[in-house]
């Protein structure tokens, strides 16, 4: 290569070298901006799980604390103050609100599960699970309403379709209705998400009413 050819490749390189400078001095505040934002987005996050690591850990101190609290009234109390705190937690609630049932306060106990039920945060399992489990305890729901809650919660998709259904089965034939309560029954034996145990219960009130399963879901089939 001659001389002139190397002496404008380096001026050429001297150029795009200043350029480089210039860019950096004019945007290099971006660049660094830019790894503050992911460094603190980073340590930030860090510490937000580390918090809230520490939060249920302590929440489940206190909810073993108050457990094995001997006095019902003083274990009950600290369940409420856990659940309180945390309106969010599931375990603490329906910790509470299995104490609250072993005290005989069933009404206390429905409005805890109820409070959950509603509780938007919640997972919706989890509130499908707490709306079931007040349905089953509230004695003062009428069998209308309680039909009414339970056929919300027997959708299908609902986590606890089939045991809903059940119930369903065991409140009309409470109200009398014999021949829906036995279609419940014969939904239960033909769905393939019913379990072993499930479907022996269904298939064993069905011989308690003087039916045989065989027969009630061909008539079923039939219609």
């Amino acid at each position: 290569m001659s001389n002139p050819d190397s002496f404008i490749d380096e001026v050429s390189e001297e150029v795009r070298r200043e350029r480089l400078f210039v860019l950096l001095r004019r945007y290099g505040w971006i660049g660094i901006l830019l790894v503050l934002v992911i460094v603190g987005g980073a340590a930030g996050y860090e510490w937000r799980q580390s918090r809230l690591a520490a939060q249920a850990q302590a929440r489940g101190d206190a909810l073993l604390a108050a457990q094995v609290e001997a006095d019902a009234e003083t274990r009950t109390a600290a369940l409420a103050r856990i659940a309180q705190e945390a309106p969010v937690a599931v375990v603490p609630a329906l910790t509470l609100a299995a104490e609250q049932v072993a005290a005989g306060d069933g009404t206390a106990a429905v409005a805890t599960l109820d409070a959950l039920a509603a509780n938007g945060e919640v997972p919706e399992i989890y509130r499908d699970l707490a709306a079931f489990k007040s349905v089953l305890i509230d004695a003062d729901r009428t069998p209308e309403d309680r039909l009414l809650a339970l056929e919300a919660l027997s959708v299908p998709g609902a986590p606890f379709r089939m045991l809903a259904l059940e119930q369903i089965a065991l409140v009309q034939l409470g109200m009398g209705e014999r021949e829906p309560a036995l279609e419940r029954l014969a939904a239960i034996l033909e769905d393939a998400e019913s379990s072993g145990d499930l479907r022996d219960r269904a298939a064993s009130l069905m011989v308690a009413l003087g039916e045989t399963p065989d027969s009630v879901t061909g008539a079923a089939d039939a219609q």
